[in-house]
């Protein structure tokens, strides 16, 4: 359930906006109360780097064992994404063509709050602003091993949906036990926890900040549990993250080329 103090960003009359929720939809700051279908959604953070953790649920692993396979001594599986491959609530993300597996994945994302260098897993948390709801698709038929996960499979243009809302990390009592849920056209496909997580947070922002600084905004996709399933043009996909939001996205075939 949506507090008064979360956030988010939306697009409406040519400005971004950013807005709170409110029981019939969201309200702008100068008041107006608006349907979640009168605006656009943006991702709820202006985000600056944006770091995926690959294969952090143990079941989802063995799900893509063909495709990657683990070392059992493996550190955090961490990639980049781009801001295009961003995209908001509500989004119609492109399924490429041609292609024979694209699925979801409900991620838990943490958004960073303040400066990040070298900081130790007991110190980590309080350097987190709050969390907001991912649904960071792939095409599985682009991935190729634990160490080279394809560019293709994983940063394709809106094909990383955030939102709806940030949620402050005072917020949520502890990160590590939420329930997270994925429905395709109304039928649960996806279930899981946050506590079965193989790198928890504290651990990672202390991986990430020993090489890299993290900064204000920047945002980290915790990965998702088993339960990911082929999506096709016309499937409303939602991603519910207990304490956290309902995302939701429609898949769409991409449009054949320019001639």
């Amino acid at each position: 359930m949506t507090t008064p103090d979360c956030v988010a960003r939306v697009f409406h009359e040519d400005a971004v906006h950013l807005a709170r929720p409110h029981p019939r939809g969201l309200v702008l700051p100068d008041g107006r109360i608006l349907a979640e279908d009168d605006v656009t959604w943006l991702p709820p953070v202006q985000p600056g780097t944006v770091i995926a953790l690959g294969l952090n649920y143990a079941a989802h692993a063995q799900e893509l064992a063909a495709e990657l396979a683990r070392p059992a001594d493996a550190e955090p599986l961490v990639f980049f994404k781009t801001a295009g491959s961003l995209a908001g609530h509500r989004a119609r993300t492109q399924r490429p063509r041609g292609v024979r597996f694209m699925h979801y994945e409900c991620e838990l994302a943490v958004v960073i709050g303040r400066p990040a260098w070298q900081v130790s897993a007991a110190a980590a948390m309080a350097h987190v602003a709050g969390y907001t709801v991912a649904n960071d698709y792939a095409v599985r038929d682009h991935l190729e091993n634990w160490l080279r996960p394809n560019l293709r499979a994983k940063n394709r243009d809106g094909a990383t949906l955030l939102g709806p809302w940030l949620v402050p990390a005072s917020r949520v009592a502890d990160p590590h036990a939420l329930a997270l849920r994925t429905f395709v056209n109304g039928a649960l496909t996806q279930q899981g926890s946050t506590s079965n997580m193989l790198h928890r947070i504290p651990a990672l922002i202390e991986f990430l900040s020993g090489f890299m600084p993290l900064a204000p905004g920047d945002v980290i996709l915790t990965g998702t549990p088993e339960g990911v399933c082929d999506v096709r043009d016309g499937d409303e996909v939602s991603c519910e993250i207990e304490g956290i939001g309902r995302l939701l996205g429609v898949v769409v075939d991409e449009p054949p080329p320019a001639s």
